[in-house]
């Protein structure tokens, strides 16, 4: 994106420098990552990067803002999975945007639970020493001490040693390298949530109460491998949530046909559209609630359509993304996640970015190819 910055990055990449770079990175987690990194960053303008931001903030204004559009999300939340003592806002908010051709930043997504909060800057930094990158670039939105303010968000008043990272079966999540880096950063215990004992309206690990709870759990995962908690989500607990569950529904795809902004592609609900369009080619089919990439079928067939569940299925405007990333392998495109932690309002706090020459981006796919990948955002 910053024509110099690439040209320079491209003529002096080694291999070497290649391993360097993840060496550096598997030491700096402490365990070995399991989906593709990419062998360069991305460099943009400061002005790409804050439209994004503001688009963002932007989006989940209207959501916040709209006391129909929180009374009608409350429908997002399965019976089962409603959360006692839902905040008045999310913790932890995710904005995926692609560029098209104009360069303009387009909505691929936007979910109101956790990313990868303690895994990004450690990449970031990984690059920028393993590249010897100049210590211009900037690669936090924000100013102020990043790991401060996501312990705040993480442990918030309680004691660290009261305070989890709940997963399902998180030692064989590809997202460890994340719960080892919050537990090194901000002091809390990763579990399982099968591990977790429940007494009374209290949680317990062994004989350590749980106060507060960082929520990784997804709720798609959950009823796919028919995993059955130790307590009810339903139930009135004495503990805090970080990222309280419910915004896993109320910000999720569920939002986005209730979007009204230029960022955003055209979307329906599939229950409520009228008649399914004939150029099927042009439009993406997305189940509300998957993750990476799950269920997502780009110009889906009629039948492909007609099979979906109409009321857990969205059909949006595709848009083609453009390849912006200058590599050796031919150019590629870039998906950048734009994540915000709600401090006194929601303030972006660090970026990644999903590198592909496919149709599909993320780290799960094109695995084999090179130049593609999980990658970091640096910007002048």
């Amino acid at each position: 994106m910053i024509p110099e910055l690439r040209n320079r990055f491209n003529q002096s990449f080694s291999p070497a420098k290649y391993d360097r770079f993840l060496s550096n990175l598997t030491a700096r987690c402490g365990t070995e990552i399991h989906f593709r990194k990419c062998e360069t960053p991305c460099f943009f303008s400061a002005a790409t990067i804050e439209k994004m931001i503001r688009y963002g903030k932007e989006l989940l204004g209207q959501l916040l803002s709209s006391r129909d559009y929180l009374r009608i999300s409350d429908a997002s939340i399965p019976p089962e999975y409603r959360v006692p003592n839902e905040p008045p806002h999310p913790l932890f908010v995710q904005a995926d945007f692609g560029l098209d051709g104009n360069l303009e930043p387009k909505l691929v997504e936007i979910q109101g639970f956790p990313s990868l909060y303690a895994y990004q800057p450690i990449v970031a930094e990984a690059y920028r020493e393993a590249y010897g990158l100049d210590p211009a670039l900037r690669y936090f939105p924000a100013g102020g001490d990043y790991w401060t303010v996501l312990r705040k968000a993480i442990v918030g008043d309680c004691d660290p040693e009261n305070v989890i990272l709940m997963e399902i079966d998180p030692w064989h999540q590809k997202t460890l390298p994340d719960f080892l880096l919050t537990e090194k950063y901000c002091g809390v215990k990763t579990l399982s949530l099968t591990d977790i004992r429940k007494q009374g309206n209290r949680l317990y690990h062994g004989d350590i109460p749980i106060h507060r709870i960082y929520n990784r759990v997804i709720v798609d995962e959950l009823q796919r491998k028919n995993v059955h908690p130790p307590f009810d989500f339903r139930d009135e607990l004495d503990v805090e949530w970080a990222g309280h569950p419910n915004w896993y529904f109320r910000i999720s795809k569920f939002s986005i046909p209730y979007l009204n902004h230029p960022s955003v592609p055209k979307t329906w609900f599939l229950n409520q559209l009228s008649e399914v369009p004939r150029d099927l080619e042009n439009y993406v089919l997305k189940p509300l609630y998957s993750f990476a990439g799950l269920g997502v079928v780009i110009g889906p067939s009629r039948d492909q359509v007609a099979a979906a569940d109409p009321a857990q299925f969205i059909l949006q405007e595709r848009i083609d993304f453009k390849p912006v990333i200058a590599t050796p392998h031919g150019p590629a495109k870039a998906e950048i996640r734009v994540m915000y932690i709600w401090q006194e309002a929601p303030e972006a706090v660090m970026l990644i970015v999903r590198m592909g020459r496919g149709t599909m981006m993320g780290v799960d796919q094109n695995p084999d190819m090179e130049w593609v990948g999980a990658s970091a955002a640096f910007w002048l």
